[in-house]
């Protein structure tokens, strides 16, 4: 199979949790969906897996299963709504993080076969800057941060940057403002980091757009549909649905930086460096 099909690899992080990091990533990945594009969605929190959960799926087997060799990638994929492909995490990081080089390459093929299936890969990482976070961000193509305006919030997401363009080089962010009260509201959150940001570190902070707070959203969890499905026109689906749009004219990089296994060997690279320093 060919390996050339461009892919767009975007991870969505918050820093803190309890942002609302989970079921944007979902939203945006079904509503890019929706407009007939291939859509893969890992969950990366691989400890409190939860995007099955979302949807009231029921995963049997993990990405663990894949490692073992008892089965193949394809094997664990869920369907999701509008032919979301969903991922489901593994139950912990240890054996993620130390990886044989068999089984790097093992995963690596795996993703690879998938790649001219899928349009776009969405990673939803764990909340925090743990090293399994962090490898994450550092494989991805673009990094989406999703802020609060809360003090923790801003905090977290600075500590994120920092140590991401610090020691990685990581320069561009992506920024969604959530649970804003107004537009006004949702420009004044990503001021707030922009200023921090600016004052102290060498990064460029892009201003994807906000979602407002909408009671919508819970109800959506609760009966485990996507919110951009259940309420099509509620306030934060609109939101999303303007962010996807975005989304879409993102520029998608060339090959090789395209390929689902540039992704992994970046990934598992990364999590190579993280344990030979420990």
């Amino acid at each position: 199979m060919s390996n050339s099909h461009p892919i767009k690899v975007i991870a969505v992080t918050g820093g803190k949790g309890g942002v609302g990091k989970s079921s944007i990533t979902l939203n945006l990945a079904v509503a890019i969906a929706d407009k007939n594009r291939k859509v893969l969605l890992l969950d990366a929190d691989l400890g409190l897996a939860n995007i099955d959960v979302m949807l009231g799926l029921k995963a049997p087997r993990n990405l663990t299963h894949v490692l073992e060799g008892q089965c193949r990638l394809e094997d664990i994929l869920l369907e999701g709504p509008s032919g979301l492909k969903i991922v489901p995490a593994s139950s912990g990081t240890q054996k993620m993080s130390q990886l044989s080089l068999a089984e790097n390459a093992g995963i690596i093929q795996s993703f690879s076969e998938l790649s001219d299936n899928v349009d776009y890969l969405f990673i939803d990482t764990a909340a925090g800057i743990s090293d399994n976070v962090l490898s994450f961000l550092q494989a991805s193509q673009d990094i989406v941060l999703v802020v609060c305006d809360e003090p923790t919030s801003i905090a977290d997401s600075y500590a994120l940057m920092k140590i991401l363009s610090q020691k990685f080089n990581r320069k561009r962010f992506r920024v969604i403002a959530n649970m804003a009260h107004s537009p006004a509201d949702g420009k004044r959150v990503f001021s707030k980091i922009t200023k921090v940001a600016d004052k102290f570190l060498d990064v460029s902070l892009d201003f994807v757009g906000m979602i407002p707070f909408d009671d919508n959203i819970r109800k959506a969890i609760k009966k485990q549909k996507p919110l951009v499905h259940l309420t099509p026109r509620s306030p934060a689906s609109v939101a999303i649905k303007n962010i996807s749009n975005k989304v879409i004219n993102w520029r998608v990089p060339n090959v090789p930086q395209g390929n689902i296994e540039f992704f992994m060997e970046r990934l598992l690279n990364n999590k190579k460096m993280t344990v030979e320093n420990i």
